[in-house]
């Protein structure tokens, strides 16, 4: 779901804007060789400008810094680059996203507890950073909460699940879990369900789907933290066309993650955030 409305925004700035969304990206997020050839091949098809989700933070700094050097402007957007070349960077907060999700499970456990963090993958600056964020809240604003185990669910449901059943196997008296991206926090869903431990362990789950949204309204999940998807779409579009047109757009645009509970779904602001109708 997040990617396909960061698309939407993409798609719906390119109307307003009147320019063409070529929208191109890897099957797998773990997949930086694939991303570097399509990266690669939009540079070599001289587009106007391409805004681009670093799968990882060091693999694309060479092929953006190739469009760069071919006076093609490149924003960078949800997950960071170790490289200044570019025009702006369009994110959400992520390091601030990972605190509220620590002060989420923080008060959802009483300020008590043991928990179990799913990361993303190695090398993902934004959920690198969601995670940095988790855990500087959680030793700073719980210190009786303890985090017992970390694991990476590597972009792929199946495998967080695995992860999150060999943290809730290892912990049996498991009090919490926070998954910092979507697959994470589907599998980490399906392992506490598997269990029959949606009324013991709370989770604090990342972004959000269809899957997710069912799953928060049953209890499987506690809370999520939700991006604006759609508003990194557009404003990494709009970045760009600011910069073909002569303007100087932001250098950062910081974007503000919600967290968003069951009782929270019929609220107008939250319907638009989840796309839900």
């Amino acid at each position: 779901m997040f990617w396909l409305t960061v698309q939407k925004g993409a798609f719906d700035a390119g109307r307003e804007f009147n320019v063409e969304i070529l929208w191109n990206g890897p099957a797998s997020e773990t997949d930086f060789s694939r991303q570097i050839q399509i990266v690669d091949s939009m540079v070599a098809q001289h587009v106007d400008g391409i805004a681009i989700a670093a799968a990882e933070r060091k693999a694309l700094v060479t092929s953006v810094e190739r469009a760069t050097a071919a006076n093609i402007p490149v924003t960078v957007f949800d997950s960071g680059l170790d490289s200044t070349q570019y025009i702006s960077y369009v994110a959400t907060d992520n390091v601030e996203a990972g605190r509220l999700a620590a002060r989420t499970l923080i008060e959802l456990l009483g300020g008590k507890g043991k928990v179990g963090v799913v990361m993303h993958a190695p090398g993902s600056a934004s959920t690198m950073d969601r995670e940095r964020g988790f855990t500087e809240a959680m030793a700073a604003e719980g210190p009786d909460i303890q985090i017992v185990a970390t694991q990476y669910g590597m972009s792929d449901r199946s495998k967080a699940r695995a992860a999150a059943e060999n943290i809730l196997t290892a912990h049996p008296d498991l009090n919490g879990m926070f998954a910092s991206s979507e697959p994470s926090s589907i599998g980490a869903s399906l392992a506490i369900q598997g269990r029959e431990l949606k009324d013991k362990v709370i989770l604090v789950a990342f972004d959000a789907s269809d899957t997710m949204v069912e799953d928060l309204r049953s209890g499987a999940i506690d809370a999520m933290i939700v991006q604006d998807a759609h508003r990194m779409g557009y404003e990494a579009v709009k970045t760009i066309v600011d910069k073909l047109n002569g303007k100087t757009p932001p250098r950062r645009l910081d974007l503000r993650a919600v967290r968003v509970t069951a009782k929270d779904l019929g609220e107008p602001e939250v319907k638009r955030l989840l796309n839900l109708q």
